[in-house]
This record gives structure tokens, sequence and C-alpha cells, in this order.
């Protein structure tokens, strides 16, 4: 770990993160929960700056004056937002002002070992979402999360007994689930955004088979379409299921069968040809497809035309 005049690459243990922003050792090894506030503002002249992470972040903002700055770029995030980063993610570096208040969760994927949320923590997309797709909570959402946060902080500052990891895991995991709810309630509240991220995402498959980027580039990819929409994979997926009932995927899919029935009810080309206009490399694997979508091979599709 290095200074701000270095290059930090990654802190491996919650009490670096300590270390780094002015903070007395964790009482918990593997946990940590930190509320900065008026009597405990940031210390901003040890703000850290690091690339990855080994252990869970969750950042719930309580109050921001000013634009925050979270990897690259710079931030307004209001009353109630929240963040979520998963172990090995590259962050970049995170800037404060001694006016930001929030509570900051660290979580060491050691410390769910032998719980069901070890492995269910890792199915919460949000977790890989980009700093620009932070959750807005409403006020009666930041009233169920502070409520939560304000357990953990009690029983993370209380007497240590048999049960007090399991009180805790259990709010951790009480508040993972809240938090896959309101993401839930966002997408749905944000209908006119993301009814446009729809239309672009629309159109952006049909410039692309429209052109010769299949024979270039091959199938379109979920990578490619977020990239063009900036935004993370994860975030597009559980968007265009709120809307559609299709991950971006499925959705790639569902245009590629759109195009393929076209070709097969318009044109005379071949099933291979068809295949690799579409950007297969393989006519067989464009068959499986086509059967598996829609009950009826390419050939039984075009005969049913004739």
């Amino acid at each position: 770990m290095k200074n701000k005049e270095g290059k930090l690459i990654r802190f491996i243990s919650i009490s670096e993160s300590h270390q780094a922003f002015g903070l007395p050792k964790p009482q918990h090894p593997l946990i940590s929960l930190v509320h900065f506030n008026e009597s405990n503002p940031f210390n901003t002249d040890m703000a850290p700056i690091y690339d990855v992470l080994n252990f869970y972040k969750i950042t719930f903002i309580t109050q921001n004056s000013g634009k925050l700055k979270y990897g690259r770029d710079y931030y307004d995030y209001n009353e109630g937002s929240m963040l979520f980063l998963a172990p090995n993610q590259l962050v970049g570096s995170t800037e404060y002002n001694r006016k930001t208040y929030a509570y900051l969760l660290l979580i060491h994927p050691e410390f769910l070992l032998g719980y069901p949320l070890a492995k269910k923590i890792k199915q919460y997309g949000y977790f890989a979402y980009s700093v620009n797709e932070a959750l807005h909570l409403s006020d009666p959402e930041r009233e169920v999360i502070l409520t939560i946060l304000r357990i953990m902080e009690k029983e993370l500052n209380s007497r240590v007994d048999e049960f007090s990891q399991e009180v805790i895991v259990a709010q951790i995991e009480l508040l993972l689930s809240y938090v896959n709810r309101f993401y839930k309630r966002q997408f749905i509240t944000r209908k006119a955004v993301n009814n446009d991220i729809l239309q672009k995402t629309e159109a952006i498959l049909d410039e692309y088979f429209r052109t010769q980027q299949p024979l270039q580039q091959g199938l379109p990819t979920v990578q490619f379409l977020s990239e063009k929409l900036n935004l993370s994979t994860g975030y597009l997926s559980d968007m265009l299921r709120s809307l559609i009932g299709q991950n971006a995927q499925q959705y790639i899919h569902a245009k590629l069968i759109e195009q393929a029935k076209e070709k097969l009810s318009t044109t005379e080309l071949s099933i291979s040809e068809i295949a690799y206009d579409l950007g297969f490399e393989h006519s067989q694997s464009f068959s499986k497809l086509f059967k598996n979508k829609t009950n009826q091979s390419p050939v039984e599709f075009r005969q049913s035309f004739n």
C-alpha cells in the first residue's frame, strides 16, 4: 500500500482501509461499519487512492455537499444514494469532502463463509453496476436502510457472543434483499428514461444488422451493447428484464431470430449464407438457436411460406 503520491494498487484487508482513512482498527477484522458524520468527518487529507479491494464495499450517502469523485469522474450523489462494489473490481480513486456524510460497510467474503449468503451475494447484479448506476432511495426506503444499518452498528459495537455473527449476517441479507427490491422500483419509476434506452438498444442492433458489422465482427454481444449505451452489462440486463421480461442476451437472440425470419421468408439465400450474414461462424449453431427459439428448424420455417 502506497501513499497519495504513489499508485495504490489494492487493499487486501479491511484494517488497511481503516488505516488509509485515519480510522482506528476495526473491531472485527472481517467486517466494518463506519458512520462518517459531523462528529466523525472524512479525513480528506488521508483519503486513499486505490484500484482494487479484496472485500465488498457498500456506501450509503446520508448527506452530500458538492460533487463526489468516484473512479475517474465526479457525480452528484444525493442524500439516500447507495453504491456497491464487489471484491476485485476496478474502482480507481474516491474523493470525499468533509460534508459528505455516509455509512461505509466493508464485508470480507470470509465473514460469510458457512452461510447461504456467501453464495447468494454473488447473484446480486448491482455489485457489478457502474458508479453512474447508483441506487437512489425514496424517503421511506431511506428509513428502512437506516434502520438496518443502525441495528448492525449497535450489534457490532456490542459485546460479542455466539449469536453475533449470525445476527449480523442476517441483517446483511435483509439489507441486500431490500436493495434488490428498491432497484426494481427504480427501473419502474425511471420508465421514461429506460424506454429511451430500449429504443437506443433496438436502433443499435438494427444498424448492426443493416450494415456489414456481423460479417466483420461476428454476433453482437452484451458487452458491445453496454459499451455503446455507456451502461454496465449487469444494469443493462436487469433494466431490460424489468421492461420486457428478457435480459440483454435474450433480447439479442430475439433480434437475431427476427432478422433470420425476414431473410428466410423474403430471400433465396441458403441457410449457411443466412447464418454467415448474421455473424454465426457455423450454420449448425444458427440452426440450433433458431430451433430452440421457434420450435422449427430454419428449413421448416421457410417451407411454411411455400
